[in-house]
């Protein structure tokens, strides 16, 4: 397992599996602080799935209203759609992301601050 490092996106990321050998799926275990709240982002042609495993949030998937998540909530996250998520609780905010295929960093594309 690697180690956990900062990304971009505005939360840390641990890379569980992310293997050109397997380039159908990657898995991430992300962190996200209390009250940080991602970049509005979309992946180019990747199926993003969120399962939260601890804390509490509010994800944003394209136009469909804000969705709060707890653990054991999945959230599934359509290719080249804008998405973000918001740790609205008091601990930090645990969840997998899972990718198909695989995600690439070229793959990511930071929205600013579209609202």
């Amino acid at each position: 397992m690697s180690r956990e490092y900062w990304f971009r996106e505005g939360c840390f990321i641990t890379e569980l599996h992310n293997d050109a050998a397997d380039a159908g799926l990657s898995v991430a275990r992300a962190r996200v602080e209390p009250g940080m709240t991602t970049r509005w982002h979309r992946l180019t042609g990747i199926t993003e799935r969120y399962l939260i495993l601890s804390g509490q949030g509010r994800v944003e998937v394209g136009i469909a209203p804000p969705r709060d998540v707890q653990a054991d909530d999945r959230v599934v996250i359509p290719p080249d759609t804008r998405q973000r998520i918001t740790n609205t609780g008091s601990d930090d905010l645990i969840f997998l992301a899972i990718c198909t295929p695989r995600f690439l960093p070229q793959a990511y594309v930071d929205l600013g601050d579209i609202d």
